[in-house]
């Protein structure tokens, strides 16, 4: 998805991938090869590639990569569709993901490591921690703020004003009408906290 953003929007060339797994290494992904390991940057430095970008899905290891990658010289680029819609006054850090079809507004500020996909909505004011994934069709009203490597499943809806913890889970299609604490996992409409962290809690009426 990454890769297909970047060569819609043209702002660079990608030449290929590096992976963890070294049974990857000379596979091809949408065309282009995966070149080996973290361990070969220094030589694609030295051939004069400029940028990087980390397309991992799950929150803690991306910020993770990007805290390795960043005192290597490379620019950390962003992949911004070419079909989103990005308020001039909002804020993006490095790193961040802008799929089709989503819409960042007025004076939002998106910490590094953000993946915004297909179609979220992230609205005035809001305040988006680092390697948050506000996956498709997500509506974040304004002037929410989410904290640090927080879910934010497909389809859900978080009103006004809220406070979402660093590390919390929303379920897909949750619709979200009061705070939620760090490291909780929220679901349904209306929604509520099924688990604070490790401790599960007995629904409402048991």
């Amino acid at each position: 998805m990454v890769l297909d953003i970047l060569r819609a929007a043209e702002v660079y060339r990608p030449v290929g991938f590096l992976d963890a797994d070294p049974q990857l290494t000379g596979r091809k992904v949408g065309g282009l090869p995966v070149l080996g390991q973290l361990n070969l940057l220094p030589k694609l430095k030295a051939q004069k590639v400029k940028g990087v970008i980390i397309s991992i899905g799950d929150n803690r290891p991306r910020r993770q990569y990007f805290r390795k990658i960043s005192d290597q010289g490379f620019a950390i680029v962003n992949a911004i569709h070419p079909k989103s819609h990005i308020s001039a006054t909002a804020r993006l850090g490095l790193n961040v993901v802008v799929a089709a079809g989503a819409i960042i507004s007025t004076d939002a500020k998106i910490g590094n490591g953000v993946i915004v996909n297909t179609s979220a909505v992230i609205d005035h004011e809001c305040i988006v921690g680092e390697a948050v994934h506000v996956c498709p069709s997500a509506t974040l009203a304004g002037r929410v703020t989410v904290g640090d490597e927080t879910f934010i499943g497909m389809g859900s809806n978080i009103i006004q004003c809220l406070k979402i913890g660093s590390h919390a889970v929303i379920g897909a299609g949750a619709v979200v009408l009061q705070d939620v604490p760090e490291g909780a996992t929220v679901v349904g409409v209306p929604g509520r906290i099924v688990k604070v962290g490790k401790a599960t809690l007995e629904p409402a009426g048991v």
